[in-house]
């Protein structure tokens, strides 16, 4: 089989989509903002007064929950109820029958997550809701492992390494020997996490290519990478450089997410395709942006918190300065700028690389993209927005 062709630089990616007439796919990419929270706000530097965001219309406003001032993104139809019903009842089934993932007095907060309604905003193009149900497993188990290794169920930034290791290895299998290999597979049964991950993945091997299960596998090792990096700053103390701070965002993110979303849509996307150097640039893009969402949204969840949550707005007002509404703003700002970035290298990659699988990605990670805001902005019974305005 001949070697791919190298990818295109992207500057010269982007100067195609440019001179091309856009199709479908591309206008769907590039398409602007639709008027919900678009009237964006500035930084207080600026000397004109800013103007209070112009109300949505009500015909477009979802169920619940504002969307933040001056946030650039897309609303998105309500999800299918149908399907939110169907795959909330098999996911809770399936927590508490198959994988024995909570305590009784944490239903209420799995409730709350609204996994079913996120992943069917995320994933329109599922064929079925068994393949919604891959995706909305592996959602509910890296956040049983970002709650209980890390975060407020018992997480802690001590030994976490450790933990992450082997509960690593229910996704990417250990091989070792005979003596050894009962004592291993007998620990992915040890503690909620390592059961999620290995049930999951499970059920993801048996409807995904080798590469598709392979490209999970390195993603979710460059999320725990991201886990790493944020216990070892918490042990220290340490504040990073803004810079850094998206770095490390850059691999504890929502990357894993978008990147299967092939699977989920039952078809695949051709792993040199996948690798191609624009096609990464894309799918890295999309995980920042969604993930700045998710620093903005869970901003007051986590100042009431107790401790010091690292995350956007927090780091930016400390290290240049500003105000807390500032940083916030701030924070938006370079949100909307990965958001732009992310449309138009998309959009110079569906123009770059014409076949059907690639458009059927690139859609379906934008599509991935909107949901994910949508389902932040109307989940209120985790997040709430600062009174910034």
């Amino acid at each position: 089989m001949p070697a791919p062709e190298p990818s295109p630089p992207q500057s010269s990616l982007l100067a195609a989509a440019s001179r091309s007439g856009a199709n479908a796919d591309v206008e769907r990419i590039l398409r602007g903002p639709s008027g919900l929270g678009t009237a964006g706000l500035r930084l207080a530097r600026r000397e004109e007064p800013t103007a209070p965001p112009a109300p949505p219309t009500p015909s477009a406003v979802p169920a619940e929950g504002n969307p933040i001032p001056g946030l650039y993104h897309h609303p998105v139809p309500e999800p299918d109820p149908v399907r939110v019903e169907e795959v909330s009842r098999r996911i809770k089934a399936w927590a508490l029958d198959e994988v024995d993932l909570y305590p009784e007095e944490w239903e209420e907060q799995f409730d709350g997550f609204s996994v079913g309604r996120y992943m069917v905003a995320c994933h329109p193009d599922a064929p079925t809701v068994d393949h919604l149900m891959l995706a909305t497993r592996l959602m509910v188990a890296e956040n049983a492992v970002d709650d209980c290794y890390c975060e407020d169920h018992g997480g802690s930034p001590i030994g976490l390494g450790g933990r992450l290791l082997l509960a690593h290895t229910a996704l990417d299998a250990l091989h070792t020997t005979r003596e050894y290999q009962p004592r291993w597979a007998e620990s992915l049964h040890s503690d909620a996490p390592r059961r999620a991950y290995r049930s999951a993945m499970e059920y993801f091997v048996q409807a995904s290519s080798p590469s598709q299960a392979d490209r999970f596998r390195h993603d979710m090792a460059r999320l725990h990478m991201g886990y790493l990096a944020e216990a070892a700053w918490a042990q220290t103390d340490h504040v990073p450089e803004v810079w850094e701070y998206l770095a490390m965002r850059q691999f504890n993110n929502f990357r894993p997410c978008p990147t299967i979303t092939d699977t989920v849509g039952g078809y695949e996307l051709p792993a040199d395709l996948h690798a191609q150097p624009a096609m990464q640039r894309v799918i890295a893009l999309a995980g920042n942006a969604t993930t700045i969402v998710n620093d903005l949204y869970s901003y007051t969840k986590e100042l009431a918190s107790p401790g010091r949550h690292l995350n956007l707005p927090v780091v930016i007002a400390e290290r240049e300065g500003l105000s807390e509404r500032d940083a916030y703003l701030k924070a938006v700002e370079v949100h909307n700028d990965l958001m732009r970035d992310f449309e138009a290298e998309a959009a110079a990659v569906a123009v770059a690389f014409p076949v059907p699988a690639a458009q059927r990605f690139l859609r379906g990670v934008a599509a991935w993209v909107d949901g994910n805001h949508y389902w932040h902005q109307t989940n209120t019974f985790r997040y709430s927005l600062p009174d910034f305005w």
